[in-house]
């Protein structure tokens, strides 16, 4: 059994030494293959790099090659350049010199001429002197004497044709405007058309029967005497039937005291007493009818809002005439012209609107302000805060200052335009006399006029003048002198038309 133990013990010993040779001379063999391969592996990687290198140094030669080729083109290219930059420099060295020659050869020449223009100018005027002596010794004349009678040749030669040319000028602005203004008036007159109804100072109150007279008058006239004291209205009770005639210059009062006197008659009692309650109710309703009709006359403009005090004093024109004109219907007459042209002509409508709703407001302070109506409307528009473009035209409108602005312009014409359409205002003969007597006047003051005459309504004036005394150039500056003088001394509605005269024939036209 031991013997077993031993021979087995012994077997596995010299087992373990056999397998632990055959590992040992097994990995002696791989480490030799391993090396052997690492030597290999070495090689083939410096051949690699071997070939690397060659092909890199064989890459480099040709590209050093490739470069030098290009460097010498460019080289070559450059120097070709320098040599045409060279030759265009020699060429135009070659022009300046040739310029330079030629500019000094043409300054040689101006100096020549110079100094031969300067002879010529010296012989010229010794020429001219002996020109001037000889003329003075044929003419028997100085030279003073000669220039003055250059002089008036020519003054009387520009004369004519300063006169030809202000009748080509006018004609052909007369036909001009004619045509234009033709056309803008029309058009707003036909846009235009307000109706007048000519008021009169006196108001007509309708009795039912004329034993209403009577209680009117009152015992011993108490009643009549209160009316007229309380209003300030004169009361006509006369022969004529069924009526009470109430006069009175203001037509404010006038309208009091009419509608007192209505509901008087409407209630039947009339006393003292009574007719002063009414009064004070009447005038109180009076008021409203004011503010109301100065409301409607500005939604009517329709140029904007106005100071509650400004449409206060618009519906007191409601009661306020002008020849015959109801006031309050002639300003929005003009206000509607004068938008109408301030539109057609590219102006500020709304300036020249709110201008002529205000231009004629100083008529209803009148009586209780010192100064032109004008100027007051300008004050009112002023004080309650108009525009400065506004202001001016209002003052403007009747030339107290000369106008300086297209609004203004054009509330002036409106203002003219509404004023002298027929039927639109009445005028006292004795002032219709005065005004043709001084239009005739003022042509008859001119030397060479023999007659002259108003016509159309004083709207033009027809002079004769003396055939022998005016020609035809004189006649155009004699109507331009006439024009002038009427705009400046007279006031006239609209336009007037100036026509001269001569040998039955009319020469020329100026308005």
């Amino acid at each position: 059994m031991l013997t077993v133990v031993a021979a087995v013990f012994v077997g596995i010993a010299v087992g373990g030494v056999a397998s632990a040779f055959g590992l040992r001379m097994l990995s002696g063999s791989r480490l030799r293959s391993a090396e052997e391969t690492r030597r290999q592996l070495l090689a083939d990687a410096e051949r690699q790099v071997e070939t690397r290198r060659r092909e890199a140094e064989v890459e480099e030669r040709e590209r050093a090659v490739k470069l030098r080729a290009e460097i010498e083109t460019e080289v070559q290219d450059r120097r070709v350049e320098i040599a045409k930059v060279e030759e265009r420099v020699v060429r135009t060295e070659v022009d300046v010199e040739r310029k330079l020659l030629e500019l000094e050869r043409r300054e040689q020449g101006a100096a020549d001429r110079e100094l031969n223009l300067k002879q010529l100018q010296d012989e010229a005027k010794s020429t001219k002197q002996q020109a001037l002596d000889e003329l003075q010794r044929v003419s028997l004349m100085t030279h003073g004497e000669a220039r003055q009678v250059l002089l008036e040749r020519s003054e009387d030669l520009v004369r004519h044709e300063l006169a030809r040319n202000v009748r080509q000028l006018e004609e052909e602005a007369r036909t001009d405007a004619r045509r234009r203004a033709r056309a803008l008036v029309a058009d707003a007159l036909q846009r235009v058309a307000a109706s007048h109804t000519a008021e009169t100072t006196v108001t007509v109150v309708e009795l039912a029967s004329d034993d209403m007279k009577g209680r009117i008058i009152g015992r011993e006239g108490r009643n009549i005497r209160s009316l007229e004291h309380l209003t300030g209205v004169d009361f006509i009770i006369d022969d004529t039937p069924h009526a009470v005639v109430l006069s009175s210059f203001d037509g404010l009062r006038r309208e009091v005291a009419r509608l007192t006197l209505e509901k008087l008659i409407e209630d039947g009692r009339i006393h003292p007493a009574r007719i002063e309650e009414m009064y004070y109710l009447s005038k109180a309703e009076l008021e409203e009818h004011v503010m109301q009709a100065g409301e409607q006359a500005v939604f009517e403009a329709n140029c904007g809002a106005f100071h509650e005090e400004l449409v206060k004093v618009l519906g007191r024109l409601r009661y306020r005439t002008s020849y015959g004109q109801n006031v309050l219907k002639h300003t929005l007459e003009v206000v509607h012209l004068v938008g109408i042209m301030a539109t057609e002509l590219g102006a500020s409508a709304k300036t020249a609107k709110r201008a002529a709703m205000l231009h004629d407001i100083g008529k209803a302070m009148t009586h209780e302000v010192e100064g032109t109506h004008a100027a007051i409307s300008g004050q009112l528009a002023k004080r309650y805060g108009e525009t400065a473009g506004v202001i001016h035209a209002i003052e403007a409108h009747h030339y107290e200052i000369q106008p300086q602005t297209v609004e203004a312009v054009l509330l002036i014409s409106a203002d003219a335009i509404s004023a002298s359409r027929p039927g639109a205002r009445g005028e006292s003969f004795e002032h219709y006399i005065r005004r043709l007597e001084s239009l005739e006047e003022i042509a008859t003051a001119k030397p060479g006029v023999a007659k002259a005459y108003a016509l159309q309504a004083g709207r033009e004036i027809r002079v004769m003048v003396e055939p022998t005394e005016v020609d035809d150039d004189a006649a155009v500056l004699l109507s331009f002198e006439i024009a002038r003088e009427i705009e400046d001394r007279l006031e006239y509605p609209g336009q007037v038309k100036v026509i001269v005269i001569r040998e039955s024939r009319a020469i020329e036209i100026a308005k």
